[in-house]
Formats: C-alpha cells, structure tokens, sequence
C-alpha cells in the first residue's frame, strides 16, 4: 500500500487547489454554518443544485453519518466537493470509529473518482463539539489506514491555530 503524503496547513478549504475538497457537511447536504456554509457560498448556486438533485434521487432521507457522496465542486478551484456528515457528539454520537468513517469514506470516494490530492477538514471540530485532538489523531489514523489508490497528497486545512497544533502532533512520527 503507497501511502499519500499528509500535511497540515492552517487556511480556507475553499481556495484549496487539489481534485477534490471535502465538506463537513449536515445530512440534509443543503448547506448551513461553519466549513458547510463556507464551501456552498464559494461554490456557488450549482453546488446547492446539485445536492437538491442527490436528496431527490440517491439520497430521500439525507445523507447518514459517517458516509460520503460527491458533487461537481462548481466555482471552487478544486474538481468535486465530497460531502461527509459527521458524528454531533452534543446529539451522543460519540464513537471514534464513526468519526474515522468519514475521513475513511471520503479518501476512498476521492480515490474511486480518480482525485490526487484531497483537502480535508476538522470534521466533528467544530459545532459538533469533538475535541480538537482526538478529532486530529482519529483523522490521521483512518487516513493512515485507509488504501486509497491514485491519491498522493491529503492536505487537512484548518480553520485555527488550535486545530493546527493537535493535528501538527497527531501527524509527528512517533518513537517505536
């Protein structure tokens, strides 16, 4: 298995030039605060288009935590926007391992679609109120361990200095 290179920047996931950015979306996947509002706003009418045509077909009832479905990214300078709906751990969803499907999911979704590079942000970190550090070591963990061939660069983008940190150590080498 080729592992992608992983790095952290702190930045706008919106003005990230890679194949395909990932939205930490809401299951309804019409928009709404924070990376999700962020990402509707820069991409435009279409992207909303878009994910009213999935909710009207693939999708009646949304999208359900932990999965991953792709839309055209539309004014974004990437190629596709892939949606993932994170654990709300204020809802009680708080199990690590639906955390790591999205990030999972959505590395393989990219890899599926034919991305080489994919920008990923802090899922769960925000509103939903998951830790910043166990969000960072979750996220590097599945994407360590997720084969996703044709992918050679995961950037997670930031949106705080605090974020950065947790997932700056998350991704240090460790000593065996």
């Amino acid at each position: 298995m080729t592992t992608p290179a992983l790095e952290a920047v702190l930045g706008d996931i919106t003005t990230q030039r890679v194949d395909a950015i990932v939205n930490a979306a809401n299951s309804s996947l019409l928009g709404g605060g924070g990376v999700d509002g962020a990402i509707h706003r820069a991409a435009g009418p279409g992207l909303v288009a878009d994910c009213r045509q999935l909710r009207m077909t693939e999708l009646p009832d949304g999208l359900p935590t932990g999965e991953a479905v792709a839309t055209d990214a539309h004014r974004l300078p990437a190629r596709w926007v892939i949606h993932t709906v994170g654990p709300n751990r204020h809802a009680g969803q708080s199990d690590p391992a639906l955390l790591a499907a999205c990030f999972r999911n959505s590395l393989t979704l990219a890899s599926s679609l034919g991305a080489r590079s994919i920008a990923l942000p802090a899922v769960s970190a925000g509103i939903y109120g998951w830790d910043a550090d166990e969000v960072a070591q979750v996220a590097v963990d599945a994407v360590r361990s997720t084969e996703a061939p044709g992918v050679e660069l995961v950037r997670f983008v930031l949106f705080s200095a605090r974020l950065l940190d947790a997932f700056k150590t998350a991704l240090a080498p460790t000593a065996d």
